[in-house]
């Protein structure tokens, strides 16, 4: 233990004598080390962001869209072959056994013109179930009933940007707006969400009953999609499935047929992004740890020009009586305190640039204990590995020859 401990001052020793040398030896280890742990905390963070995102937008949700047409062998687009109705939604409230909430979502788009102001934003008609299944909570005021979707009326619940934007601090529970001309009387205003992942605001909406909007403002009969919420997390496969059996039957497709609409759901959705985001921050960080192994050679090159530059030094350490074994152990851990000092300077690095990155930026950074772990025993690791050939090297000087050099 004393001789580790000799070896360990005279590595310490020599490495202070060239102080500015071992840092520039040791920045291809600070820097490798610090990329990898940003960017790897980069692509947690952005995982992270895309679950709570998704969480956000409701509870056990499933989404059922138009499929594509086709004309002159060219796809026309995602629901460019809509055949979806108020029936459809309808016969899967009253039959879908393991769907708990459904809703149609008619979309448009106008000016909303009230109290002298007017902002464009984008409507969507739906049934009261859903608000439950994007967890929309009310600040003020209360969401339109099924009564009101039965009748058509004109009633309205905005996001707080709208109601901001229209009223300001004025209380628009009972006011009067008009979209494309036709009046909507406020009833609610929903409490703040703010953006969504793509950076949207999710408050920036005007929210009326489904029929309202399809029959009134559109004059269609054929809703955008329909959003539903599953019993429980575990039955949102058996709710897709019943779901696909009952809009197969309703719009008469035979077996062997493809469907004429499309069904996602929230598992998918969050698999799908979560994986994309791992293959980023997957490529990140091997492009990143590229620079750790270019460190680590930088280490080796230093490592034997500082090898020839002692040559005299181990000569006479040698004649002295030092073995073979103590030159090696010495050479390899000034290669390691080089590595494992530029690994602790690049995590507090890499520390640094994810507090500028929360603080300054929209880029989520979420460091965990893992990586860092992960990337400080890398850098030990790269400072034996490049370390050991210049020091085998130095071991196996000859004395005699050792001495006579010059």
């Amino acid at each position: 233990m004393l001789q580790l401990s000799n070896l360990l001052k005279a590595s310490f020793t020599s490495i202070m004598k060239n102080r500015m040398r071992s840092l520039l030896t040791s920045l291809g280890i600070i820097i490798g080390v610090s990329a990898v742990i940003v960017m790897v905390g980069i692509g947690s963070g952005s995982q992270k962001r895309i679950a709570k995102e998704i969480s956000s937008l409701g509870n056990n949700m499933i989404i059922v869209f138009p499929a594509f047409s086709m004309r002159g062998g060219v796809s026309r687009g995602a629901g460019s072959f809509n055949r979806m109705t108020m029936e459809d939604v309808e016969a899967i409230r009253e039959e879908a056994t393991q769907v708990q909430y459904v809703s149609a979502v008619v979309m448009s788009a106008g000016q909303v013109v009230g109290n002298g102001n007017n902002w464009s934003t984008s409507v969507q008609g739906v049934d009261p179930e859903y608000q439950h299944i994007r967890v929309w909570e009310i600040s003020s005021g209360e969401f339109f009933s099924d009564r009101d979707v039965r009748t058509l009326k004109k009633v309205a619940v905005l996001g707080k940007t709208v109601a901001d934007k229209i009223f300001g601090s004025m209380d628009p529970i009972g006011q009067k707006i008009r979209i494309r001309n036709t009046p909507f009387k406020i009833i609610g205003v929903l409490k703040e969400k703010g953006q969504d992942a793509r950076g949207q605001d999710q408050d920036d909406i005007v929210y009326a009953p489904s029929t309202t909007v399809l029959y009134r403002l559109k004059g269609d009969r054929y809703v955008n999609s329909i959003n539903a919420s599953a019993v429980t997390l575990e039955s949102i496969g058996k709710a897709q499935e019943e779901i696909m059996t009952i809009l197969r039957r309703e719009h008469k497709i035979e077996p062997g047929q493809n469907d004429d609409f499309n069904v996602a759901n929230q598992t998918a959705i969050t698999e799908m992004a979560s994986e994309t985001s791992r293959i980023m921050t997957m490529l990140l960080g091997a492009v990143a740890a590229v620079s750790l192994v270019v460190g680590g050679i930088g280490i080796m090159n230093i490592m034997l020009v500082s090898v020839t530059e002692r040559t005299r030094e181990i000569g006479i350490r040698m004649s002295v009586g030092a073995r073979g074994q103590d030159i090696l152990t010495q050479f390899l851990l000034e290669a390691v305190v080089l590595s494992v000092t530029g690994g602790i300077i690049g995590i507090l690095l890499s520390f640094g640039i994810a507090l500028i990155l929360n603080n300054w930026t929209t880029v989520n950074t979420s460091i965990g204990s893992g990586i860092v772990a992960l990337s400080f025993t890398f850098s030990a690791a790269i400072g034996i590995f490049f370390g050991f050939y210049p020091a085998r090297r130095a071991a196996a000087l000859n004395p005699i020859d050792a001495l006579r050099y010059e």
